[in-house]
């Protein structure tokens, strides 16, 4: 009989969507295995922090586990509670900084959730905390989490499609909440292309085993999302007729939205901080498509195709892999590789959906929670704050290049830290 787990008691700054709902949820879900129990909430919002703490008592209650979380309207407080083992930093990225770096310092186990900052300088500053206070923090890209990517990624490492020369990662995703949450202006996300692939670049790395040389991109804003003057603010004041009226006014309703209809929510008024902006509203400044050309120091070359708008479809995210005899094709929400190898002579379809492909990100939360218990018992992270700084570095350079008419910037010219 295995003997259980000594429990770890986990605080969250920032209960919101991500940090409560989704990742939070996971561990009460697997809290009679994992034993990861939530202890303490901070966020600026008071309302927010007592529904999410009436939330997860709920579900560790369910699972036979009691906990009286504790609400925090200072983060430092939260981090010096002697009940939290590991800290969980899941705030809107530009607040990243403060938090990341003071939970390093204490010497506790760190979670920072993706991307790990809004710019270049609370990057490298992250990054310097790690080296200074001789801590690790782990990340939460979650297609390292999910079965189809690490079955690709093994099948690489044994050689199916022998040597690997090209990658593409087609993101065609009709994501136009960015519009409406504080993803809108780049000072509070770095855009909506670092929030979402920040995981495609750190994906692509992952497969290169190399540090990206060089990028050229082109990109920028349709008219589909035209700022409109005259609009009403956000979608819970406005009667219009409208395809991108957020879901919070829908019936059925995704997992990550669910925490988005209670009062801290609805009663929001700050353009940052409410999740029904109109994708009208003047004043975003992110861009909603973009195409970008990679070049790696080991001559692997790769691509990104990547839009905020389309149609939902069935295979709205794919990842490519070019090798000398053979190719792969992974789709993300059927969790199927098509593979050909030996040159064409093989075909086959690889099914990598498990039990839990239902859940949160195709499964990859909880295999996220599996992972953090594992870094928190000694283990070195799935993902490490360096993958972080790299896959952010290469946004920054993107954006770069966009904005420069698609020139090619050589990554040794983007600022770096000077510890890596």
């Amino acid at each position: 009989m295995t003997a259980a787990k000594k429990t770890v008691g986990v605080g969250i700054i920032g209960a919101g969507s991500r940090g409560v709902y989704c990742v939070a949820t996971r561990m009460a879900e697997l809290a009679p295995d994992e034993n990861l129990v939530v202890k303490a909430l901070c966020d600026r919002n008071p309302d927010r922090m007592k529904e999410g703490k009436e939330h997860l008592e709920k579900e560790f209650a369910e699972r036979g586990v009691d906990t009286d979380i504790r609400l925090f309207s200072d983060y430092q407080e939260l981090i010096a509670d002697p009940e939290v083992d590991l800290v969980m930093v899941s705030t809107t990225c530009d607040a990243h900084r403060g938090p990341a770096l003071a939970a390093l310092a204490s010497g506790k186990k760190v979670y920072l959730d993706k991307p790990i900052a809004a710019d270049l300088d609370d990057t490298i500053a992250i990054i310097e905390g790690q080296y200074k206070y001789k801590n690790t923090l782990m990340m939460g890209f979650s297609r390292r989490y999910e079965p189809a990517w690490r079955k690709a990624h093994e099948l690489l490492d044994d050689g199916v499609i022998g040597d690997l020369w090209m990658m593409q990662i087609r993101a065609v995703i009709p994501y136009w909440r960015y519009f409406q949450g504080w993803w809108r202006r780049r000072k509070w996300s770095g855009g909506a292309l670092n929030d979402k692939s920040s995981h495609h670049y750190d994906v692509l790395n992952w497969f290169a085993r190399s540090r990206c040389e060089k990028i050229s991109a082109f990109g920028g804003r349709t008219d589909i999302f035209k700022p409109d003057p005259d609009g009403p603010e956000r979608c819970q004041e406005c009667d219009r007729e409208c395809p991108y009226r957020h879901k919070m006014s829908q019936k059925e309703i995704a997992q990550d939205y669910i925490a988005l209809r209670g009062k801290s929510w609805l009663e929001e008024t700050e353009e940052k901080h409410r999740h029904d902006n109109c994708v009208y509203l003047p004043g975003a400044d992110i861009h909603d498509h973009v195409v970008s050309q990679l070049a790696y120091e080991n001559g692997i070359k790769a691509s990104l195709f990547w839009a905020i708008f389309g149609p939902k479809s069935k295979n709205g995210e794919t990842l490519e892999l070019v090798g000398s005899k053979g190719r792969m094709i992974l789709t993300r929400s059927s969790s199927q590789i098509d593979l050909a190898t030996d040159y064409g002579e093989r075909q086959e379809v690889i099914d990598c959906k498990g039990d839990e492909h239902k859940t949160s990100h195709y499964g990859a939360d909880r295999q996220m929670v599996r992972d953090i218990r594992r870094f928190v018992d000694g283990h070195d992270p799935v993902v490490s704050a360096l993958d972080g700084y790299e896959s952010t570095r290469m946004i920054m350079a993107t954006h770069k290049s966009i904005d420069s008419g698609g020139e090619t910037v050589w990554m040794k010219d983007v600022p770096s830290a000077r510890s890596v």
